[in-house]
């Protein structure tokens, strides 16, 4: 009998995000690309007779309430089997919060997964898939991982073939953005309409080919505009990033950026230069694509 899971699920970054004009219901249409790097949460649930979150690491703050979505996630799942929501769950946070890498959708996914494990209900992938999308826009892709095309809210998702390894320097920033906010902001950016957004075949083309410095240098972030102009942290660690010619990247609605690097030890060297001369809280390597959600141990 399985008393305790634990899984690991992913963040992730945005190599691609054009964003529509806001619809009537309050969201905007997205054509995205996804990819699942190593900044790992990993959620362990075991059996209780009550439901309750605890969570350690880049947890500050965070409620443990029925507002985190960690919680959210295992009552639709225990409403979906039609039995009571009992588990004890544990979050070891990594992934920067309001960091534009999906950490609350990363902890909803991972929880997902285990509880899936820990009650035994063995659901198909596409149940779950259809669980998390009601979540959260990332839930979906924190459960597939690899690299994928999200287009509606960013949860119709379509694996991507990807070739090539990319390595990350991710340069957190120790105040996040609010998502909403930076939306708001982008509607509010003076001109026509944008128009219906779509993923570049080139882009894609450059995806399967494993051309990753086409990628990173043809990247596109419509968030990036509004989201440097809220976030004076991130603007000055994007502009030193233009100065040094560095390969980089916005992450969803920031304010976490991104440094393609060709290894380990430039991430590494990267990384003191940012700590020292701009205001990132922590710079940090990872590397992608990887897996979804996954089990690692199970008791």
């Amino acid at each position: 009998m399985t008393n305790s899971v634990r899984v690991r699920a992913p963040g992730k970054v945005n190599l691609y995000l054009a964003v529509g004009a806001r619809e009537s219901d309050g969201y905007h249409p997205l054509a995205t690309v996804f990819q699942a790097v190593d900044l790992f949460e990993d959620v362990t649930a075991t059996t209780s007779d009550r439901l309750e979150l605890t969570m350690t690491g880049r947890a500050a703050g965070l409620p443990t309430d029925e507002s985190n979505l960690a919680i959210r996630a295992a009552n639709l799942l225990a409403a979906h089997a039609g039995i009571e929501p009992r588990a004890r769950l544990e979050i070891h946070k990594r992934i920067p919060v309001a960091g534009g890498m999906a950490g609350g959708s990363a902890d909803a996914a991972g929880t997902l997964v285990a509880l899936d494990r820990l009650w035994r209900l063995d659901l198909e992938p596409a149940t779950l898939l259809s669980l998390g999308a009601r979540l959260g826009a990332d839930v979906p892709f924190c459960l597939m991982g690899g690299t994928a095309m999200g287009l509606g809210r960013g949860d119709a998702l379509t694996p991507l073939l990807s070739r090539g390894s990319y390595i990350w320097l991710l340069i957190t920033q120790r105040v996040g953005l609010s998502t909403p906010l930076v939306f708001d902001a982008f509607d509010a950016t003076p001109g026509p309409p944008p128009e219906p957004p779509a993923v570049e075949e080139r882009f894609a083309r450059a995806l399967a080919e494993g051309d990753t410095t086409y990628v990173v240098m043809n990247s596109r972030n419509d968030l990036a505009a509004p989201a440097l102009t809220l976030h004076a942290g991130a603007r000055q660690v994007f502009e030193a990033c233009a100065h040094l010619a560095l390969p980089a990247i916005l992450s969803g609605s920031g304010p976490t950026i991104a440094v393609l690097c060709p290894d380990g030890e430039t991430a590494t060297s990267l990384g003191r230069y940012f700590r020292e001369h701009t205001t990132a809280d922590s710079c940090l390597a990872a590397h992608g694509p990887v897996c979804g959600a996954h089990v690692v141990d199970e008791t």
